[in-house]
């Protein structure tokens, strides 16, 4: 059973929003994995927003979050987690902490998060509201996400079993896809500037196999094996 986060109070003023979300943006459309609209259900998303934006906490869009960043609309959130198919065993990698909504998200359904974020003020923004929450099975880093993990802090298996990347890239990162396992899924948008397809590799033979899930826009990933500044 999922219990309540700390920092929830009894007189919710954001219940009617978080419950209009799932009932009609998540459950409304295609959003099935009963743990993941759990999930959703009880991660404060009001906790990851700028004040000045928490009214909005539950609508389905994007919200700024500084230095050029936003959070991910919830449902984006929640189709990229389903297609994780993540378990309690899963050790995960994930490109860009951003304001941490998906990192806390994510740390609910597996067993530990690796997030990378280039932009230190938005890592320490989300290491604060994720320890505020109670939130401990996360390791911060950081740094270039398109390089990976650094290889001597890589979880003993010396791989990873998801990966999720919460920005733009044009192609899946090379780094990236070597610190996935075999059998391993990656969550990615993939494509220019502007708009992207959302995608979803399976690791085969050393390979990744594409399928397409639908067309997105996200901010782009700066780094080596990504945008240029």
């Amino acid at each position: 059973m999922i219990q309540a986060m700390p920092g929830r109070e009894n007189n919710d003023e954001f219940a009617a929003g978080r419950e209009r979300m799932l009932k009609w943006d998540l459950q409304g459309r295609d959003i099935t994995d009963p743990r993941v609209l759990a999930v959703m259900a009880e991660v404060p998303r009001e906790q990851f927003v700028p004040p000045s934006h928490r009214s909005q906490a539950y609508h389905d869009g994007p919200l700024p979050i500084g230095s050029g960043q936003t959070i991910s609309q919830p449902y984006i959130v929640a189709l990229m987690t389903q297609h994780l198919r993540l378990n309690q065993s899963c050790n995960v990698l994930e490109i860009g902490t951003g304001c941490g909504y998906q990192t806390a998200v994510l740390c609910r359904l597996a067993k530990k998060i690796f997030t990378v974020e280039r932009l230190s003020e938005l890592a320490e923004s989300a290491r604060t509201t994720l320890g505020r929450l109670g939130i401990s099975n996360v390791e911060f880093r950081v740094g270039d996400g398109s390089c990976g993990w650094p290889e001597a802090r890589l979880p003993k298996s010396g791989c990873f079993d998801r990966v999720m990347v919460t920005a733009a890239v044009p192609a899946v990162p090379d780094p990236v896809a070597r610190q996935l396992r075999e059998g391993g899924l990656i969550v990615v948008p993939i494509g220019p500037t502007g708009a992207q397809e959302l995608v979803v590799c399976e690791k085969k033979a050393g390979k990744l196999v594409e399928r397409s899930i639908c067309d997105v826009r996200f901010v782009r990933l700066v780094g080596k094996y990504g945008f240029e500044a």
